[in-house]
């Protein structure tokens, strides 16, 4: 019950995002690569029996050789680190199953990768989105059904030996295995990340896993989409065997484990065939138990109605994934396999045709995209880099940098802010000692990476120097001064700035080509946005050499070019000045939170504020100001410097618009911000403040922003923009970015919204040329 509790729904991965907003802040590879449906569009896998020679000369993905009595079929996708179930894999894989069942002196196969980071990493999306309808989207599950059927049905015995990731489809092939054996490598993952882009497994998995693992694991495992290493695999029952990878050799540690789990699964294959070996596992008595409950209908309906209800509360119905992977579970467990399987792939087809999913699918993309360098390879690799400030933002850059083996240097002017730092960055290695993700010998020797010092020694050495000093330009001067006289020649000085104009803090350098901004966002080692700013002065191999770093550092990288607020922060700033007019016009804090939330961000409105600082919202708000002028208004500023005043500076003071106690979880809104709201309460416009105008002013003023930075060239294109939005700021993910949301709900209609409130509020509201554009051009869209 209790993982069945854990079930989230697919909101949470992608919103760990924008919890914490402005204070700075593979592809997913193979993992967010969907179940089985690529290439499964023939219709019916008859076993037919192909030559052996013919066959062979057209293979490119799947060949098998016979070891005594044990056919080994090989996965190999040609020119790529991942194996995917493309057309042609899955095609030649049904072509060497019918042989290997038709040839009568083999007796077991044995399935396994050619590859030692990848099993099989899924299936590429492209196919799905190449359907038109959910009736050819439901005909790849029933043809993936159908096949994997065959291999669970199987007369001869076959073992999936897994390496590397073993994710959607990938995951459903072995599943549908008489046995499992894995190595017990950190690259070694199992799952079922479909739910990430809206849809469930399509090929039996929703039927296969509670009979596997139980129903409270199946569900946290379909629901959440997460990562299972291969030694949880093993106690969950997901994985029968472990084999420990080899050490160097005569050829390299992967090969040398490869083909030491080819020769145990060719054992147990063999073993299988002549009953030396059980397949049967042994259950433990707490899964008996589990078992016996869960065969209770009363049982299951309990957990039914707890998963279905945390789901809700944390996806607000805005996800139908979730729901439909509850929903077709039980179906199949209440109304046997047959029926499961029809609504498995029925559900699969429905799914892939909404709108969530195609979101979701435009964010895979563009997180793709945004993991490869578009200014090519930087002229020489960073390999030490020294970071200006121990604080919160410096301490987090330092972290994710020396985790990914990057020589590093941690300064800070006192003392005591550095030990501070270096503790924030234990702490956060050690949580992963304490997830077993890293072994307390790792952690030490990635620590020995780290130097924490107050002054400038080690610094001729530096790569690039980051600064994360404090949001004011003439302490940026001083640092980047003292920082220019002790660096050679060669050193790129980054500024983490979130507001201020890099081409304002390059103003003092000797090198302005040298000079780049790099935006992280807070807590830096969650968080997986990184945005770049480069000036008309920033070389192209500077921004390489960023666009690198960042990369190593596991960041989803956008490039920007330079102006105040840069992108990310200039979308944020007008929906908070409206956050704050909506409050002076008398909503309080939980109602702008319920309205916010209600709409897909995952942090209300008014926590959002508490969260980045009153202070450092003021600080922003006014700087933007100043630059923007009378269209960056909304609510008066000088709410924010009273709250400043009281001491109201948010969750690190302890009170903002809330009041924050440690272990309390239900936070009450802070009494004393009465009397400030009092003071500045203005009267309600009531033609604009039904919940849905609050929600739109809210959204209309960001998604207006969003396009205005499109139209001047800070964002050279709507994909960044989408990432930005979602991986930065938290913008919803089922809505897929601001740009892919203005293409579902209509530009028209959102120019009429903002004409809407531009009669009651003047200029903030004023629509931008190009949403105008869009809007008198029906077939325009910012996503083709």
């Amino acid at each position: 019950m209790a993982a069945a509790v854990r079930a989230i729904g697919s909101l949470g991965r992608f919103t760990a995002a924008s919890k914490y907003s402005l204070s700075r802040r593979p592809p997913p590879a193979a993992s967010h690569r969907v179940s089985w449906a690529r290439g499964m569009e023939r219709k019916g896998y008859g076993c037919r029996n192909i030559s052996t020679s013919t066959a062979l000369q057209n293979r490119t993905h799947v060949n098998y050789d016979i070891k005594g009595d044990v056919a080994v079929v090989r996965f190999n996708t040609p020119n790529s680190k991942v194996n995917t179930l493309s057309k042609q894999l899955s095609a030649e894989f049904t072509e060497v199953m019918n042989e290997i069942w038709s040839n009568e002196a083999i007796k077991s196969a044995v399935l396994i990768s050619s590859k030692p980071g990848s099993f099989i990493a899924g299936a590429d999306i492209d196919m799905i989105e190449a359907c038109k309808t959910a009736q050819e989207v439901t005909q790849l599950s029933q043809d993936g059904q159908k096949m994997l059927e065959k291999i669970e049905q199987s007369p001869k015995p076959v073992v999936a030996a897994i390496s590397g990731s073993c994710l959607g489809g990938g995951l459903e092939v072995a599943i549908a295995c008489h046995y499992r054996i894995a190595t017990k490598d950190k690259k070694t993952v199992l799952g079922t990340p479909e739910v990430l882009l809206g849809l469930l497994p399509g090929a039996g998995a929703t039927q296969r896993l509670p009979k596997m693992v139980g129903l409270p694991a199946a569900f946290d495992m379909m629901l959440t989409g997460r990562n299972i290493r291969a030694d949880r695999a093993k106690k969950m029952g997901l994985v029968d065997q472990l084999v420990d990878p080899l050490g160097p050799g005569v050829k390299t540690p992967e090969a040398r484990t490869i083909e030491y789990l080819e020769e145990v699964a060719v054992g147990f294959a063999r073993g299988l065939a002549n009953r030396t070996v059980s397949a049967k596992r042994s259950k433990g008595l707490m899964q008996k138990i589990t078992d016996y409950a869960m065969a209770l209908p009363f049982v299951r309906q309990q957990v039914y109605k707890t998963v279905e209800s945390k789901v809700q509360k944390q996806t607000k119905g805005l996800y139908p994934a979730p729901l439909k992977i509850i929903e077709v579970v039980k179906t199949g467990l209440d109304q046997g396999r047959d029926v499961g399987y029809l609504t498995e792939s029925q559900g699969f087809g429905q799914l892939a045709m909404t709108k969530e999913s195609k979101a979701l699918m435009g964010l895979y993309h563009g997180q793709v995209r945004c993991k490869k360098n578009k200014f090519g390879a930087p002229q020489r690799e960073v390999k030490t880099l020294a970071v200006l400030g121990a604080g919160l933002m410096g301490a987090g850059i330092a972290q994710v940098s020396v985790d990914k083996g990057l020589k590093t240097i941690l300064k800070d002017t006192a003392q005591q802010g550095l030990d501070r730092g270096q503790q924030q960055v234990f702490k956060g290695l050690n949580s992963k000692v304490k997830k077993k993700s890293l072994t307390s010998f790792e952690r030490d020797s990635i620590l020995s990476n780290l130097t924490g010092q107050l002054d400038y020694k080690g610094f001729e050495k530096a790569d690039m120097v980051i600064e994360a000093v404090f949001e004011d330009i003439n302490i940026k001067h001083k640092v980047l001064k003292e920082v220019e006289a002790v660096i050679p020649a060669h050193c790129i000085f980054a500024s983490n700035t979130s507001a201020l104009p890099i081409s304002q803090i390059a103003a003092v350098s000797k090198r302005p080509e040298k000079v780049i901004g790099m935006h992280y966002f807070s807590p830096v080692d969650k968080m997986q946005l990184l945005e770049i700013i480069t000036t008309d002065k920033t070389s192209q191999d500077t921004a390489a050499s960023a666009v690198a770093v960042g990369l190593k550092q596991g960041k989803v990288v956008i490039v920007v070019k330079d102006g105040p607020g840069f992108y990310t922060t200039r979308c944020l700033g007008p929906m908070l000045a409206e956050v704050v007019r909506v409050l002076q016009e008398g909503i309080d804090p939980k109602k702008i939170d319920a309205i916010s939330t209600a709409f897909g961000f995952p942090v209300g409105a008014a926590t959002l504020i508490d969260e980045v600082g009153v202070d450092v919202a003021t600080h922003v708000a006014e700087d933007l100001g100043k630059a923007f002028g009378e269209r960056f208004g909304g609510g008066s500023i000088e709410l924010f410097k009273l709250m400043v005043e009281k001491g109201f500076l948010g969750r690190k003071a302890g009170k903002g618009f809330y009041v924050y106690q440690e272990g309390v979880k239900n936070r009450s809104v802070n009494s004393g911000m009465d009397e400030i709201l009092a003071r500045f309460k203005v009267a309600a416009k009531p033609e604009v403040c039904t919940d849905e105008d609050i929600q739109m002013r809210l959204v209309t003023r960001f998604v207006n922003e969003a396009a205005m930075c499109l139209q001047e060239g800070i964002l050279s294109n709507p994909v960044e923009g989408d990432i930005g939005a979602v991986f930065g700021l938290g913008f919803p993910p089922c809505l897929g970015g601001p740009f892919r949301y203005a293409d579902s709900y209509g530009a028209k209609q959102l120019v009429d919204k903002l004409r809407k409130y531009e009669a009651v509020y003047g200029c903030q509201f004023t629509p931008c040329q190009l949403l105008v554009d869009y809007a008198n051009s029906p077939n325009k869209k910012f996503h083709q």
